[in-house]
């Protein structure tokens, strides 16, 4: 009988590219996860790995192993949430992956309802840029991932994941109460502005310079960041303009104006976890209290127009 810890490194090979990264994803080191292969192409008799330079690549022997303990790893985990579902006490670990503005405006109301609710479910929370932490939940490295789709844009799709629409943020521009573009209040009105942005590649960023585009511009962006309450800074200090979502005003006083935009667009949020352990009583009680705290948010009031 083939050893499932062993089809799972073939896996994790797979779906990692590396033995360096397998064996840090794992916590072996890179001869165990070596070792554990060899003997695993001893049991099947066959070549299951082939050296190219200074990688390994999956033979197409090693690839329908690979498809196998997918499914067998699929159910497992349904094994596993069905039994947590027979139980009556709601307990066990929830990995959560989120990024930034949902770090900040659910989880902190989230993780203290699941803390007075469901004491026996510990949820750990990593942030996580959208995109690596879809293909992180479908990697198995974490349970549950809070994500983002900007207008036009489609978040990556995973076959083994389910999506959840948990909330829609609204996207207003966002201009200094002083400095020379406090008197901006539409997008075409910042095309002489300096904007901040996050880096190239992702979505907010191709978002906001499209609707700068449609406006009839190319941005001057002249600040480039990830961190949202770097944004916010710059933008309150009078040294920057930026289309920013409402999530990010949560729990603070507004130091800036805000104006909607034309066709009021808006961000979907939502959540994604492997469709075989979405049943797991915990997970559903995470997600129940995210919903809560995301109807709990309270939406900044733009500038009339």
């Amino acid at each position: 009988m083939l050893d499932l810890r062993r089809l799972r490194l073939l896996r994790e090979l797979k779906i990692r590219g590396t033995l360096a990264d397998v064996a840090a994803a794992l916590s072996y080191s890179p001869s165990s996860v070596s070792q554990q292969l060899a003997l695993l192409e001893k049991e099947v008799g066959v070549e299951l790995l082939r050296k190219t330079g200074r990688r390994v690549v999956l033979t197409a022997q090693a690839e329908v192993l690979v498809a196998h303990t997918a499914e067998l790893l699929e159910t497992l985990e349904r094994a596993e949430a069905d039994l947590a579902a027979s139980l009556t006490t709601v307990s066990g670990t929830v990995r959560v992956a989120v990024f930034q503005s949902a770090a900040l405006a659910l989880m902190p109301d989230a993780l203290t309802v699941m803390t007075r609710d469901y004491p026996d479910v510990r949820v750990e929370m990593v942030q996580r840029e959208p995109e690596t932490a879809l293909y992180e939940t479908f990697a198995r490295d974490f349970d549950l991932v809070i994500a983002e789709q900007y207008p036009g844009h489609a978040a990556p799709r995973h076959p083994e994941l389910d999506h959840v629409p948990l909330t829609e943020d609204a996207i207003r521009l966002a201009v200094p109460l002083v400095g020379p573009a406090a008197g901006i209040s539409s997008v075409a009105g910042a095309a002489g502005a300096a904007w901040v942005m996050e880096p190239r590649g992702a979505a907010s960023r191709h978002w906001a310079e499209q609707a700068c585009r449609r406006a009839g511009f190319e941005p001057d962006v002249r600040y480039e960041t990830a961190d949202l309450q770097a944004q916010i800074r710059l933008i309150e200090s009078g040294n920057a303009v930026a289309l920013m979502p409402d999530l990010v005003w949560t729990g603070r006083n507004v130091p800036v104006q805000l104006f909607d935009l034309d066709e009021n667009p808006s961000r979907s949020i939502f959540t994604s976890a492997r469709r075989a352990g979405a049943r797991r009583p915990a997970v559903l009680a995470v997600r129940e209290v995210l919903e809560r705290a995301a109807a709990g948010v309270r939406r900044p009031d733009p500038v009339p127009q």
